[in-house]
């Protein structure tokens, strides 16, 4: 539920008009307007934010890991809309071990690199990528470094092996 205050911004009204209830939370800030989004809706928001609110620019993907926290994962989406002066954070929550979410790519091309790299160091599965591999770490690298359960010295690694 958003609160009271948020509805009166004006991409905020416009997203609870076209596409109710994608929006389930959210908070203003130093740092601008945070949106938490419906991970089943987000490409649909996107797209919408895109074409409609002037947020042209993606300036990055990330993820958060709350372990041992339920949902565990945040996925961060970083837009930048240069004709309004305006930047918005999207947060989307992921519950368990193996989690997805739909690729932005389709949105914004510049999506697939921050797509491999959140899936590369925490796991996160972007359905529909065109080309989701490991961008950071050695292809047969095992495990995702940033998330919270890895281990604290790493994985062994064969460095004689390459």
């Amino acid at each position: 539920m958003l609160p009271e205050t948020l509805n009166q911004i004006p991409v905020v009204a416009a997203l609870a008009e076209r596409l109710p209830g994608a929006a389930t939370g959210g908070r203003t800030g130093p740092r601008g307007l945070v949106l938490e989004i419906s991970p089943e809706l987000l490409v649909a928001v996107c797209g919408f934010l895109k074409r409609e609110q002037e947020f042209a620019r993606l300036s990055g993907i990330t993820a958060v890991d709350r372990h041992p926290r339920e949902p565990r994962f945040e996925v961060v989406y970083l837009l930048h809309s240069p004709a309004r002066n305006q930047r918005l954070r999207l947060e989307c929550r992921l519950g368990g071990e193996q989690p997805q979410i739909d690729s932005v790519t389709g949105v914004w091309a510049a999506a697939d690199w921050y797509e491999r790299e959140t899936f590369d160091l925490f796991g996160i599965v972007f359905r529909d990528h065109p080309n989701l591999a490991r961008i950071l770490m050695p292809a047969d690298w095992q495990g995702h470094p940033l998330r919270k359960d890895f281990p604290v010295h790493g994985h062994k690694y064969d460095y004689q092996h390459e």
